[in-house]
């Protein structure tokens, strides 16, 4: 029996690729084009495959013209970044959701609630005090002060409390009679359960770390800081008679490629964590 085709979700699977792929078509072409034709609002959809080279330039080089970090090396500060919140969150998360459940010790459920609670506090609110303690401990301008405030999540915390929860009973005993300890039951059980969560949440914190603004534009001032998404801001914000929009462009395009890759190459965990319900 031949398979019905589907054309409605089809059609609506299409339209959203192309609402999402368009904006990055676009900012891909003007990248090529003059920055004095932009400014005009003579932005071609079709780009000048001539000026591809821009992109290796802005890349080697950044907007030199002005100052500015190269590219590179923004971009290794925003994947460094990246990195070191995602996989500080998941450690600090696994750990706290570890104690919380496994381990009986006085005011156990308050210490959970009082994480939980911070859910509700939008980060606003968080940023003079946390800025305050960075500035107490000479945090600031430095890479710890970057990463450091970052590390904690209550949400990946309620997560992986969830998943050890569904862990049944008898699993736990035959572990100690098996004589695990604390650690290896950790390391041997725990954490392979919850492998398809921890792929999930790393695609998800790593996209998180990568699109910081607020915060390391506050934290650091000194420009060999610069995250890549910073660096596109400033070239908006430096008041020059002619924004470099090519050039800002292709800092755009290329600012979205490390996320993508990890993205595709962790499409197979990232979904099975986020739909798998049986453990």
């Amino acid at each position: 029996m031949r398979r019905r085709f589907d054309w409605p979700a089809y059609l609506i699977l299409s339209l959203g690729v192309v609402l999402f792929v368009f904006p990055v078509w676009l900012v891909f072409a003007g990248a090529t084009q003059d920055p004095g034709a932009i400014n005009r609002g003579d932005l071609s959809l079709m780009p000048d495959f001539a000026h591809l080279g821009i992109f290796l330039s802005v890349l080697l080089h950044g907007d030199s013209s002005h100052g500015a970090e190269p590219v590179w090396h923004m971009m290794m500060i925003s994947a460094a970044m990246a990195l070191v919140i995602a996989v500080g969150k998941i450690v600090i998360s696994v750990l706290s959701a570890y104690a919380v459940v496994f381990f009986r010790f006085p005011f156990r459920m308050l210490a959970f609630w009082t994480i939980f609670i911070t859910l509700m506090l939008p980060v606003e609110v968080r940023i003079i005090p946390t800025y305050a303690v960075m500035a107490d401990f000479h945090l600031i301008n430095t890479f710890a002060g970057l990463t450091v405030p970052l590390l904690a999540s209550a949400t990946a915390t309620l997560l992986f409390r969830q998943v050890y929860l569904a862990i049944p009973d008898e699993l736990v005993e035959s572990a100690r009679m098996d004589g695990a300890g604390p650690i290896r039951f950790l390391f041997d059980m725990l954490i392979p359960v919850s492998g398809a969560n921890i792929a999930a949440l790393f695609v998800i914190l790593f996209v998180f770390g990568w699109n910081q603004y607020l915060w390391p534009l506050l934290v650091a001032t000194d420009s060999r800081l610069d995250t890549i998404v910073i660096g596109i801001v400033q070239l908006m914000n430096e008041g020059f008679t002619l924004t470099p929009w090519n050039t800002m462009m292709a800092m755009a395009v290329l600012s979205i490629l490390p996320p993508i890759v990890v993205v595709v190459a962790m499409q197979r965990w990232f979904v099975k964590g986020l739909t798998e319900v049986e453990k």
